[in-house]
């Protein structure tokens, strides 16, 4: 069952990581093959909720953009290099490609060879030596084997096409000799005595018991073929390796990793139509055409806690979006199709998690009402943002009942966990939970820091400041807003880069402004800080 990925935005938080988990739980227990990721590293407080409940991080994903693995390749098309050319013409023919990678005993990438790299060797090949296999020359004639004392044959080919007193008296054999005879029983007999390396008896030719003895002697690799003497030698080189095709070597090979992007505009370029597929470790995986390539299966993917681009997943518009679940206001995602998309006016992603459980009658387990849990304590702050709803506080009663937590107490050591700046420097707190609003032509960022001690960030506030100007010129922002909530003032400071002062002196209704003023009350960037200042920005 094709994968689907469950993910939360850019810079997670403990909800977004929560619910990505609690809903993929879900999603498994309802039949679907769902799988929870992260597009960031994790907050001390979101690796506290984890720990806690015995879950493990989810995966980082880079992105969801086409790659070559999500595309029908042709998958398992390759041949061994010591295969025979006849093998791989015949190969070709039948699975109707133009091309097949080659690959050494351990499926290492070796070469590739084409029809024209074929019909190269086939016009201007060498014709005289042969290197290849006992077996692969019984194939290429449709032989019988009679004696095979080496599957190693390296020698010259000979044909007894002169009369015979003329062959024995002009023509030496040696070791290094592979003879094509009928039955020209005193030929044979030159060619047993001479210990060649291989003789080919032509049109189901005898044998007589003495000559196999000699040969046996000897050691002699001795076939038969049906084939007369003019298509035997026609055929016999086919059966030579097809690494020994010069301009196999050394191809120009995509990771399945890779993204069908990237490989279209580098095959544009290249100008061929056959490629070799690998993965990390150089194993071939089969063979891409430009021109065969049809069918393409996107990523499939649902989003919670967001549902605006610029905070999803890079390449998300070479995927299929299936769901979404958010708390948040209604972004600029846009579908093909229709999806099932659950927006609910509460605190947290986890609460309208929790409901769909109850919806679908699901059981909740302790360690995913402990994440639900966390998440809705983090989002609303132990319950005392104003993003706090009636649902949030009814849900965190009925979770209390599943882990037998108090949730006032928990919130409290997970909040301070989480609040710690210990060892992060300005930048990384900054980032942690930033998010960026196109807000007409201009994309503001702002970022909220959680603390129990605002001294701390505003004793160091030029630091900052200089930091968030190097952030605006790094990120292409127009403007950056920081919002230090101070948990236990029930409140937040704002230092900000210069430019924005009237915005934010007209979005909180203040006559006078400098940086790290502090509005008592303000708590949530969702509903008290990111409405006001796209309602002033935008009346302007």
């Amino acid at each position: 069952m094709e994968k689907v990925y469950i993910m939360g935005h850019k810079r997670p938080d403990t909800d977004s990581v929560t619910a990505a988990i609690t809903l993929a739980y879900l999603k498994n227990q309802l039949g679907l093959n769902a799988e929870p990721v992260v597009l960031g590293d994790i907050s001390k407080e979101t690796s506290f909720a984890l720990n806690y409940f015995h879950t493990a991080k989810p995966k980082y994903l880079n992105n969801v953009r086409l790659q070559i693995r999500d595309v029908n390749y042709h998958r398992g098309y390759f041949l061994r290099e010591t295969s025979s050319i006849y093998s791989v013409y015949h190969f070709m023919m039948e699975k109707g490609v133009t091309g097949v990678p080659l690959v050494d005993e351990n499926q290492k990438l070796t070469g590739l060879v084409t029809e024209k790299m074929l019909v190269k060797e086939l016009v201007g090949g060498d014709f005289t030596n042969l290197e290849t296999t006992y077996d692969n020359i019984l194939a290429t004639l449709q032989g019988e084997r009679v004696l095979c004392f080496d599957q190693e044959i390296k020698g010259v080919i000979q044909v007894a096409s002169y009369r015979s007193t003329t062959f024995l008296n002009q023509i030496p054999l040696d070791q290094n000799s592979i003879l094509i005879v009928g039955d020209r029983h005193s030929i044979i007999e030159y060619a047993v005595a001479s210990k060649v390396k291989l003789l080919i008896i032509v049109g189901n030719g005898e044998i007589k018991e003495e000559h196999l003895k000699i040969a046996e002697e000897n050691k002699v690799n001795i076939l038969r073929t049906s084939l007369d003497t003019f298509h035997t030698a026609k055929m016999i080189s086919l059966a030579n390796y097809v690494k020994n095709i010069s301009s196999v070597k050394e191809p120009v090979a995509f990771d399945h990793n890779d993204s069908y992007d990237d490989f279209l505009e580098e095959s544009r370029k290249l100008k061929h139509n056959n490629y070799p597929v690998v993965d990390k470790t150089n194993t071939c995986l089969g063979l891409i055409r430009v021109t065969d390539v049809t069918e393409k299966h996107k990523k499939k993917v649902i989003l919670v806690d967001h549902n605006e681009k610029e905070q999803s997943v890079n390449g998300l518009e070479e995927a299929e979006i299936l769901e979404i679940v958010d708390h948040h206001k209604i972004g600029d995602l846009t579908t093909s199709s229709p999806i099932n998309f659950r927006n609910m006016a509460v605190g947290s992603t986890n609460t309208i998690i929790y409901y769909l459980y109850k919806e679908n009658h699901v059981q909740i387990p302790y360690e995913i009402a402990g994440l639900m849990m966390s998440g809705i304590l983090s989002d609303t702050l132990g319950l005392n943002s104003p993003t706090t709803t009636i649902f949030d506080r009814e849900v965190i009663d009925e979770l209390e009942k599943i882990t037998g937590l108090d949730a006032a107490d928990y919130a409290l050591t997970m909040l301070k966990t989480g609040t710690s700046l210990k060892g992060k420097s300005m930048e990384e707190i900054v980032q942690a939970d930033l998010k960026v609003f196109p807000i007409r032509d201009e994309r503001i960022a702002i970022a909220q820091v959680l603390t129990f001690n605002s001294e701390e960030v505003l004793q160091a506030k030029d630091e900052y400041l200089a930091t968030l100007n190097q952030m605006v010129q790094k990120n292409d922002y127009q403007h950056l807003i920081l919002v230090v909530t101070d948990i236990l003032k029930q409140g937040s400071y704002f230092l900000y880069t210069k430019g924005i002062e009237k915005v934010l002196s007209d979005s909180f209704e203040l006559s006078n402004i400098e940086e790290g003023f502090f509005i008592s009350g303000i708590l949530s960037r969702k509903k008290q800080v990111v409405p006001v200042i796209v309602d002033t920005m935008e009346g302007r």
